[in-house]
């Protein structure tokens, strides 16, 4: 595309369009309170806080949500989307996105700091006047999960804030980066989704959905902002725009169905006030995926100019808007899967569990668990890519790493989709088997598939295209947070602690009530084997490599922590999360027997990888010997090593000094 620069319009164009979409992002939700007064509060037995907070509250989570997606948005673009070259391309300099990410993280900081003392009125039925009772502020802010929930978006905000007004290299955002990620999740993961049959379906595709259009969305946003201030973007920067896209734009479509489906619980679609809003927010989604379709056809047949990507880009921004908007409004009124039927079992898992976990059940009765099904195959797909990549290079590729690493996401998927993922709530011994799988073996297969080593030897820098994944990998491996993090004292302790803070101090109990931190644990237990298998046995390189003997020391450790913990939970007295199984009332559950197994899991399931480790580490010692050796050898052949020879010409030197001396060494005696 060779096109001359856009015209520059003043600030005029991206105000309005900025106040427009403003607008369209509170007012349904505004409208929509006004409209269902005191009713949706009635529903749910909860008292009516007075108009007043009702409109503030849907108001400031309009506002919050369109600023954290442009937050979002921005954050990306400059991480991986900016057209820059060369060597200084990891430093930030002065952009539009970048202005745009201040002026963002900023409005989402306000408003989810706002949130938390509206949240704490509007989730407990309280009217302004009475937040200056004394007591009134702590009380209400452990009354409900939501106040909570936004005290994690404002932190989040104001690191990514904070890091956008100071930071001057590109790893300063990876900190923001994770950041908004938990800051978007926090206030969806603890609302609607959480509630009533199959929301452990619900809560995976709106999570998602989510980071999806956040992702997503924002790039479109700040793509808006950056051509109406007469900035093109570079076609390379487009073309990467366009496929980021077209991956992501399927997903979002699928889980706003799947979500559909989960919020109207068998009622019609015209049959409540959330069915109209799924059909009108499915409108929005449609447009945005209309029009970007429509430009990526153009841009295949040569027709996108400029102008053109300036008005598709407006009309998209309109539609996220209005998207957002009704996203926003469909929270302020209960959907029908809060008032479907409901038992003890599905309220903390969405589903029944009526059959005892025998090993026909735990094989045969199959959930799918989106979050990782869904990880597993873009994992693998990405995997896949590399290999071929690299094949079509007339590279070599390992076929056992590529086997490793499909198998280490099949154990992740059998071990959370089958029946060992159903029962791993109601059920300790399962649960252990879950733990232990994730954490012990499917992170040894990972770790030998060399996932880093393959995606850079996949991909290559070039100083004439603008910076792609060979570079962010490789300023990723020199940051200097990821040195912190791969500290072996750290990963020890992140490996063999999680077991005694996680079970041992109440956290257990209290997570397992929820989905999204049932899923959060499971992510921690992955990530903690990650990290202590890739220092010990990984084919990628760490920022901070052990030695043989180092990492031999390192998994000896470990053992004798794992045994004392499955020796604790076998001969303990106190039952871990006991007021959380007996919730069930399972007529198969036999609490102290389940506990008792789970001890012997943690034991065997510890010690034996830990053993399998220790030959696969012996035998990588001696195979690093070997070739040592025969590295060693080939200098000596080809006359590049001369160690022995200048060591005996020292002892010439001496002795021409009078200096007694050994006999010369042979080349034999000095490689021994």
């Amino acid at each position: 595309m060779s096109d001359p620069p856009v015209r520059r319009l003043g600030r005029w164009p991206l105000v309005l369009l900025t106040v427009f979409v403003v607008m369209l992002s509170v007012a349904p939700a505004v409208v929509t309170t006004i409209l269902a007064g005191e009713a949706p509060y009635d529903r749910i037995f909860v008292s009516f806080p007075g108009l007043d907070v009702a409109i503030s509250t849907a108001a400031g989570q309009g506002v919050a949500d369109l600023s954290s997606t442009v937050t979002v948005g921005a954050v990306l673009w400059i991480l991986f989307f900016r057209n820059v070259r060369g060597r200084d391309a990891s430093r930030m300099a002065g952009s539009v996105e970048l202005t745009v990410l201040q002026v963002a993280s900023a409005a989402w900081a306000t408003s989810a700091g706002a949130m938390i003392v509206l949240e704490m009125l509007d989730s407990s039925g309280i009217p302004f006047s009475r937040l200056g009772e004394p007591g009134a502020m702590s009380f209400l802010y452990d009354a409900s999960a939501f106040p909570r929930a936004w005290t994690v978006a404002f932190v989040a905000a104001m690191v990514t804030f904070g890091a956008s007004m100071f930071t001057e290299r590109w790893t300063g955002l990876l900190i923001p980066l994770w950041a908004s990620v938990f800051g978007v999740l926090a206030p969806v993961a603890v609302g609607q989704i959480l509630v009533g049959p199959n929301h452990d379906f619900g809560s995976d595709a709106g999570i998602y959905q989510t980071l999806l259009t956040s992702a997503a969305f924002g790039l479109l946003l700040v793509g808006a902002a950056r051509v109406l201030t007469g900035r093109l973007i570079d076609p390379l920067i487009l073309w990467r725009l366009g496929k980021t896209l077209a991956v992501l734009l399927p997903v979002i479509v699928a889980s706003d169905l799947l979500l559909a489906w989960f919020k109207l619980a068998g009622t019609g679609l015209l049959e409540s006030v959330t069915g109209w809003q799924i059909l009108i927010r499915g409108l929005f989604l449609l447009g945005v995926v209309s029009i970007t379709a429509t430009g990526w056809v153009w841009g295949r047949r040569g027709r996108l100019t400029a102008h053109r990507i300036t008005g598709l880009l407006v009309v998209t921004t309109v539609m996220i808007g209005g998207w957002l908007g009704v996203t926003t409004a469909m929270t302020r009124i209960p959907p029908p899967q809060y008032f479907a039927p409901t038992s003890i079992s599905q309220v903390f898992l969405g589903f029944e569990v009526l059959d005892p976990p025998t090993a026909l059940v735990l094989f045969t009765q199959w959930r799918p668990n989106i979050l990782f099904l869904v990880a597993a195959i873009a994992a693998v797909t990405v995997y896949l890519w590399a290999v071929r990549r690299v094949r079509l290079r007339g590279d070599a590729w390992p076929a056992g790493r590529t086997a490793a690493w499909v198998a280490g996401w099949a154990v992740v998927v059998f071990v959370t989709s089958s029946g060992f993922g159903k029962y791993s709530a109601p059920d300790f011994g399962v649960h252990m088997i879950v733990h232990m799988s994730l954490n012990m073996a499917a992170p040894i297969l990972l770790v030998l598939g060399g996932v880093i080593t393959l995606l850079l030897r996949a991909t290559r820098s070039d100083p004439a295209r603008p910076v792609g994944m060979h570079d962010w990998i490789t300023w990723v491996l020199h940051w200097p947070v990821l040195r912190f993090v791969f500290n072996p004292l750290i990963v020890f302790i992140l490996f063999v602690g999680s077991y005694y803070g996680l079970y041992f101090t109440g956290i257990f109990g209290e997570f397992m009530r929820f989905h999204w931190a049932h899923q959060l644990m499971n992510v921690h237990f992955l990530i903690a084997g990650y990290l202590f298998y890739a220092l010990v046995i990984g084919v990628d390189r760490p920022p901070r490599p052990l030695p043989h003997i180092g990492k031999l020391g390192f998994v000896l450790a470990a053992m004798p922590f794992h045994a004392f913990f499955g020796v604790i939970l076998m001969t303990g007295n106190m039952l871990i999360a006991e007021d959380f199984y007996r919730y069930f009332g399972l007529p198969w559950s036999d609490l102290p027997a389940a506990q008792y197994f789970a001890g012997g899991v943690a034991w065997a399931g510890g010690e034996i990888p830990l053993l399998l480790v220790i030959i696969a580490l012996g035998i990588q010692w001696s195979r690093q010997d070997a070739k040592d050796a025969r590295r060693k050898d080939r200098h000596l052949d080809t006359g590049r090593d001369d160690e022995f020879d200048q060591y005996n010409r020292m002892l010439e030197q001496l002795a021409a000094r009078g200096v007694a001396r050994p006999a010369p060494r042979t080349v034999e005696e000095n490689d021994t």
